[in-house]
């Protein structure tokens, strides 16, 4: 995603309350490194999302308004969510 629409839309991971290993550890893992990624030791931004389990997706239009979606979203579904917000 962040190839495809990386110049459109900012990507940002947030692992759960966790520490730096544990967070460059999943980016290892999953082969995530290709965006940013913010550690929210606190819990805060969670709860700012209104994100209560992962995987959890929230996605922000130009507007701030946000819309968060708990669970998996597949590729296909993905770039869908993330076309809506690009178009005019």
């Amino acid at each position: 995603m962040q190839q495809t629409f990386g110049s459109e839309v900012l990507f940002i991971g947030m692992p759960g309350r966790s520490e730096v290993p544990d967070m460059e550890a999943f980016v290892a893992d999953y082969g995530v490194s290709g965006f940013e990624h913010a550690i929210d030791d606190t819990g805060d931004l969670w709860q700012t999302f209104g994100i209560t389990s992962q995987p959890s997706f929230a996605f922000i239009n130009d507007n701030g308004t946000i819309e968060t979606h708990r669970g998996a979203l597949g590729a296909t579904a993905l770039a869908a969510r993330v076309e809506a917000l690009t178009l005019p």
